[in-house]
């Protein structure tokens, strides 16, 4: 009788893992490919598409990706010393057939992807909605110590108005600025997000052209340890979308972060934080800022709640004036002219809060008698400088503080790492004392 050959298990595994190796595409001169959009042609799941420097650095001009290959990196091959720049300069990004409305974009199938730096700018198209980079429908994308500035859009991102869309956005240690459009204005944004869930870490983002630095329309979305300023209009228009935020539990959490509004002479809203709705539908959760740093010298809210599900829970926060000696600030307002000021006082409550004692609607806290010192603002330093001691030792310790986690992420448990914002574009460990400060920040040394 004839043998057969019969292979062993692991012959048969180690087969599966050859046919599914990954690979390492390289981009550049004298490389294998010379445009991304090659590499990306012949890209497989799971592989790395590696870019090198043109000769001076000159940006890679017109770059056009539609993404629909999942598990892929596409990452600068110089970072972390320099970022490699993609450019949209002379291409016009519509989105028709199957152009792109991003320098980089992520269509439904490509999952899993991971961008790591580079530099996105010049992306435009005749909607005024051209993104350096874009999330369409895809889950557990990363977004990675990238500069985005002068396009349309920042980064925009969307669903399909289902719990499993866009889900688990991940935008992390990104310098994003001055996206925006003048032939549309108050339309544009930094930061345009839609979505299930989306989560920035350690980013700066700041000096929206027209509109804001952060709007989402995310069912969740969540701001750790970022440094979020000077916006064109509000720091934060957290606002609606059917199917998204009008679900149980479409909530914000803010935490560890600096946010100011320090222009004087700005045109836009002065307001801080929007969370509500701009589009009729409701927004059914809770607006959590915690263990942050808010600075406006505008009698404009600090936050307004305009849509009925709405709610504001704030704790071991810091609100100052910028020492701009402005009186009777408003902290909380309504949009909603049904709501009484004792539906208001309702829907907030506040824990450990510092702010002047002249603030329209406080919340519970501490008010300040004293000058609050940064250590360095005009570098991003918001450590205070011999702090007032009742703000040495006061606030609830964080980790006991069971935060809603973002969905697609796991539960916040007690134990883990608190962090604080380091400029530029990182974070820091901080102490999680049993009573730590109040603010973003440890205090200056």
């Amino acid at each position: 009788m004839p043998r057969f050959f019969q292979p062993s298990l692991t012959a048969l595994l180690l087969s599966a893992s050859l046919a599914c190796a990954q690979h390492t595409l390289h981009v550049g001169p004298d490389q294998p490919f010379v445009r991304l959009e090659a590499a990306l042609a012949a890209a497989a799941t799971g592989d790395t598409i590696l870019v090198h420097p043109l000769p001076e650095n000159r940006p890679y001009a017109a770059t056009a990706l539609s993404i629909k290959t999942p598990r892929l990196t596409i990452r600068a091959a110089t970072f972390p010393a320099t970022r490699i720049s993609l450019t949209g300069t002379g291409f016009d990004y519509s989105g028709s057939g199957s152009v792109p409305r991003a320098i980089i974009q992520f269509n439904p199938g490509a999952d899993n992807c991971t961008v790591e730096g580079f530099e996105f700018s010049g992306a435009h198209n005749a909607s005024h909605n051209g993104a350096g980079l874009r999330i369409n429908q895809a889950n557990h994308i990363t977004i990675r110590s990238c500069t985005i500035h002068d396009n349309d859009m920042g980064i925009m991102s969307n669903g399909n108005n289902t719990p499993t869309s866009a889900l688990d956005q991940r935008i992390e240690y990104c310098h994003i600025y001055h996206n925006g459009s003048d032939a549309d204005p108050g339309q544009n944004h930094n930061l345009y997000l839609g979505g299930t869930s989306a989560i920035l870490t350690g980013c700066e983002v700041h000096s929206s052209t027209t509109g804001h630095n952060v709007k989402s329309r995310a069912h969740s979305t969540r701001i750790e340890y970022c440094y979020i300023h000077d916006s064109a209009s509000r720091e934060f228009d957290l606002v609606d979308a059917a199917g998204d935020t009008d679900t149980p539990a479409s909530d914000v959490v803010i935490l560890g972060c600096i946010i100011s509004k320090k222009s004087p002479d700005m045109s836009g809203n002065r307001a801080v934080i929007h969370f509500g709705q701009d589009g009729g539908h409701d927004h059914t959760g809770t607006l959590y800022i915690v263990n942050s740093t808010i600075i406006t010298p505008y009698v404009s809210p600090v936050v307004t709640l305009s849509a009925p599900g709405t709610r504001l829970s704030m704790m071991n926060t810091l609100i100052s004036d910028g020492d701009s000696g402005q009186h009777h600030q408003v902290l909380l307002d309504s949009r909603d002219e049904k709501k009484t000021l004792e539906a208001l006082a309702a829907s907030a409550n506040g824990t450990t809060n510092a702010h002047r004692g002249d603030f329209i609607f406080p919340l519970a806290g501490v008010l300040l008698q004293h000058k609050i010192e940064f250590a360095n603002s005009a570098a991003g330093d918001f450590r205070i400088v011999s702090p007032p001691e009742p703000l040495l030792k006061l606030g609830s310790p964080i980790s006991k503080l069971m935060l809603p986690a973002a969905p697609g992420q796991p539960e916040i448990h007690s134990g883990t790492p608190f962090l604080q914002y380091k400029h530029p574009q990182s974070t820091a460990p901080r102490s999680d004392a049993d009573a730590p400060c109040l603010g973003a920040c440890e205090p200056s040394q």
